[in-house]
C-alpha cells in the first residue's frame, strides 16, 4: 500500500522547535475524486518577495516499490500567492521512506516570486502531492545500489563521473 506518516519527535526537533508537532497534518485529499493529496504548513511562515524558505512538512511517505510519490505547488498557491516550489516537481521516491539520515522528512523548497511578502499560516494548504506508478527502461543496467541517506545522498553513491 501507499501512505502518509509524521516523522518522530526527534526528527522535526532537528529542524523546528517541537512545540509545533502537534500542528502537522497527514497530508489528505480535498474532495472524492481528487489525485492530490494537500500538503499543510504546520507552522506560520514569511518569505520575504523573490526569496526562498524550506518547509519542514514532518511528514514521510510509504509506497510500493514501482511508485513515486510527485509533489507540485497547488494552483490556489501559484496563482493567488504568486509560490513555486524551487525544483518545479519533487520526485520522492520509496526508498526514502525512513532512511537512516532524515527518516524520510518530506522537505519542500518555496520562492516567493511575487513583489510583496508573503504571510502564510499554520494550515496554509501549500503543495500537493500524488502517487504514480512508473516503468524502467527495458534494456537498463540495474544500479544495484541502495540509498543509504536522505536528500542528495544517490549522488554520494551512484556517480559514475
Amino acid at each position: 500500500m501507499r501512505g502518509f506518516e509524521k516523522v518522530s519527535l526527534s526528527e522535526y526537533e532537528k529542524r523546528r522547535n517541537g512545540s509545533e508537532y502537534d500542528n502537522i497534518r497527514i497530508p489528505e485529499r480535498g474532495t472524492l475524486y481528487a489525485a492530490g493529496y494537500d500538503f499543510y504548513l504546520p507552522y506560520a511562515l514569511e518569505i520575504k518577495p523573490k526569496a526562498r524558505a524550506i518547509v519542514y512538512t514532518g511528514v514521510k511517505a510509504y509506497m510500493q516499490p514501482d511508485e513515486v510519490l510527485l509533489i507540485t505547488i497547488r494552483s490556489s498557491a501559484a496563482i493567488k500567492h504568486n509560490l513555486r516550489l524551487i525544483n518545479h516537481v519533487a520526485v520522492i521516491d520509496c526508498d526514502y521512506y525512513d532512511n537512516p539520515d532524515n527518516e524520510g522528512h518530506i522537505m519542500l523548497a518555496l520562492e516567493n516570486a511575487g513583489a510583496a511578502a508573503l504571510n502564510l499560516n499554520a494550515g496554509f494548504r501549500v503543495a500537493q502531492g500524488i502517487f504514480v506508478k512508473y516503468l524502467i527502461s527495458e534494456k537498463e543496467k540495474q544500479p544495484g545500489k541502495t540509498r543509504t541517506g536522505g536528500i542528495g545522498s544517490t549522488e554520494k553513491t551512484n556517480r559514475s563521473d
